[in-house]
């Protein structure tokens, strides 16, 4: 503990001068920007600043990624609270909750509980990313395929018993993602699938194409055919700060939060999506108010979601530094810009490279309290943008919506998709059907398939395998409760009525 300590100390020394404070400071400010933009997430973001590899420090530019990446989820937040518009797709649930709390005039509690929500998730899973790293790394390494498939089940039944008015609307829409996921090349056999001759779909949909068309452009258009034909049920804007009753509601779905989301970025099961449906699902379980979910909006819908958001955003760095893994493309590109400067994260990185990598976890510490400062006192700016008119809005939504996703590949082919994706998305969400399981299902659906081909290969063809090892055998269990259980409780409630 003493020696951690020590490297910790030595970590903030390199990380507190004026240049690695600076390029902190560049990439929060640039991570919040990409978050609050939709369809411009830290994977592009990063992927297109990669090239300053070549001129900058690289713990100065590791610095300024990770300010990236979690200034992103920060940022995300504020364009799914105000807009109904993720700006990443881990902040799709924050919409679910945050959106009609806007709605209702409490757009900034929203804010203010996703903000610090997020700063004291980012906070305790550094603290445990500093203490922790290579036991829960050791840890990881012990899943495998078996239980890697028998968790993304377990988001898959979660998503679709949360989201809808109906299970039978959220299966469709997952199944819907699952369908979409399986377009493209064979993660296995490396053979090409579903993709009707057209070279484009050789490599699949695009998450942030499908997620942008599904949410941003499906939004703008959803207002221009409709907007008259609906009654605007917002109200006055209420004070931009918590209430005392919102604080104490908002702490526990915090804590709650993060300890959901902090093992999840630890493997690689899906990145941030899981953690916030689960964390969603159990603080709809939880809440003593369970009418304002869906209506009025619950505050601890958005403070358990954006916390376990940015847990599960900081514990990522755990299987990348120790064990050279990433579990997000953000991290992927991040493992790039390591290579570039010819490090190679792995067991071996905290002896070759400490200086580094305790640089960059102490600059994680202070781009939370950067986030923060960016964040709080600017909440009142980010209520003003539900004052815009909505036409130029949506146009810009549009707009940005257009640029981000033909920057990803240059290619017209994905601006035809992306509308023909925000047509779909308008259909669905006219008939009541939820977007998120679409999302979900496509990016979970090609890494559940090879988890479930690997696995059966190991138990060479036998469907045991999962009841073999302890930890599929416990998840098992768990399915099977979380499907049987409701059913038996509303059978016997439905047999005391009688």
């Amino acid at each position: 503990m003493l020696d951690v300590w020590n490297q910790l100390l030595q970590g903030f020394a390199t990380a507190g001068t004026p240049v690695n404070l600076m390029w902190a400071l560049v990439g929060c400010t640039i991570g919040t920007a990409v978050g609050v933009l939709p369809g411009i997430g830290p994977a592009t973001a990063v992927a297109m600043l990669l090239p300053i590899t070549l001129k900058v420090d690289p713990t100065a530019s590791m610095i300024f990624f990770a300010g990236i990446y979690y200034g992103a989820m920060y940022g995300g937040s504020t364009t799914s609270i105000l807009l109904n518009t993720p700006g990443e797709a881990g902040s799709m649930v924050t919409a679910l909750e945050g959106n009609k709390m806007a709605k209702s005039g409490r757009a900034g509690a929203a804010l203010a509980t996703a903000a610090v929500g997020s700063f004291v998730a980012g906070t305790i899973a550094t603290v445990l990313v500093t203490l922790f790293a290579p036991l829960v790394a050791k840890y990881a390494v012990l899943l495998g395929p078996p239980e890697y498939f028998l968790l993304m089940v377990l988001a898959f039944i979660t998503v679709s018993a949360v989201l809808g008015q109906s299970m039978v609307r959220g299966l469709t829409a997952l199944g819907l993602g699952l369908a979409l996921g399986l377009v493209g090349i064979d993660q296995i056999s490396g053979q090409a699938r579903y993709t009707a001759n057209v070279p484009e779909l050789m490599d699949g949909f695009e998450v942030v194409l499908i997620a942008v068309g599904l949410f941003a452009v499906a939004e703008a258009l959803y207002a221009v055919l409709y907007q008259g034909k609906e009654v605007d049920t917002q109200n006055r804007m209420g004070k931009v700060h918590m209430t005392l009753s919102e604080w104490s509601r908002s702490w526990p779905a915090w804590l709650r939060g993060t300890f959901i989301g902090f093992p999840f970025g630890c493997i690689p099961a899906g990145g941030s999506e899981i953690p916030t449906f689960l964390s969603y699902a159990t603080e709809k379980k939880l809440s003593k108010d369970k009418q304002a979910f869906g209506s009025t909006g619950a505050i601890e819908g958005v403070a358990g979601p954006e916390a376990a958001n940015n847990a599960a955003i900081t514990a990522t760095l755990i299987p990348l530094l120790t064990l050279g893994i990433p579990t997000s493309n953000t991290a992927a590109i991040l493992l790039g810009a390591f290579q570039n400067y010819g490090i190679q994260p792995g067991p071996q990185l905290f002896d070759t490279n400490g200086a580094l990598v305790w640089a960059l976890i102490a600059s994680l510490y202070i781009g939370n309290v950067m986030l923060l400062i960016l964040n709080l006192p600017l909440v009142g700016l980010w209520v003003k943008l539900l004052k815009l008119p909505k036409a130029p809005l949506y146009a810009g939504i549009l707009i940005f919506a257009t640029v981000g996703v033909y920057g990803m590949r240059q290619s017209a082919f994905d601006l035809v998709l992306l509308y023909g994706i925000g047509i779909l998305g308008v259909v669905m969400r006219r008939y009541r059907f939820p977007t998120a399981p679409v999302v979900v299902g496509m990016i979970l659906g090609p890494l559940a398939e090879a988890q479930l081909r690997n696995a059966i290969s190991i138990g060479e063809g036998h469907w045991g395998v999962f009841m073999e090892r302890p930890m599929s055998a416990f998840l098992l269990l768990v399915l099977a409760t979380l499907i049987v259980l409701p059913r038996l409780l509303a059978w016997r409630k439905q047999a005391r009525s009688r």
